[in-house]
């Protein structure tokens, strides 16, 4: 089905999440104690329309090959801006987003070999976890200001570096699963 034909709500949704990360960077740039608390909000909203798709995608079997697709890209695309903006900023040490960003390259590299060989190697709960703790830890730094008395960068950062520990983590389970899958040994619930 050519993907004009699957543009259906839950699509709709994350083709405005990728739109909505343009404004979040131009906002975020400005780097004022308001911009940052906005520019947080969009970022938040943003993500968790991922939660909104996907819902609405499988409770009305509007489940297309577009969507999966565009929903892991739009997930990273705004991930990624974020991380590399906050370096930029100087919120954010680049060994970081690299340990982040080199990890998802790598199995996004795997899953596509595996593809190939028609293994496919579905997210596991630590790569989910993973994607918490990041998303959470980067609105944090976003945010930046101090709420309550807590210095809500600091946390933002102490939460983006158990995420890169997670990161690898997953990144080695992703790795064994393939293995496996290349033996016959695969675990049949990979979740």
């Amino acid at each position: 089905m050519p993907f004009r034909n699957q543009m259906n709500t839950a699509n709709k949704i994350t083709l405005a999440r990728i739109a909505m990360v343009p404004v979040f960077i131009a906002i975020l740039y400005f780097d004022r104690y308001w911009t940052n608390i906005i520019a947080t909000v969009i970022y938040t909203v943003t993500a968790l329309t991922d939660l909104v798709d996907g819902h609405i995608a499988r409770k009305h079997n509007m489940v297309t090959d577009l969507g999966k697709i565009l929903d892991p890209v739009a997930d990273k695309i705004l991930v990624t801006a974020g991380l590399v903006l906050l370096v930029e900023m100087g919120r954010l040490e680049a060994v970081v987003v690299i340990i982040l960003i080199g990890r998802d390259l790598l199995i996004g590299a795997l899953r596509n070999v595996a593809a190939s060989k028609g293994t496919v190697i579905a997210a596991g709960r630590g790569g989910k976890t993973k994607t918490v703790f990041q998303m959470i830890g980067v609105g944090m730094i976003i945010w930046k200001n101090e709420l309550l008395g807590l210095d809500i960068l600091l946390i933002g950062k102490v939460i983006v570096y158990v995420s890169v520990i997670l990161s690898l983590h997953s990144g080695w389970e992703y790795y064994k699963n393939y293995q496996e899958s290349e033996t016959g040994t695969a675990e049949t619930d990979n979740e």
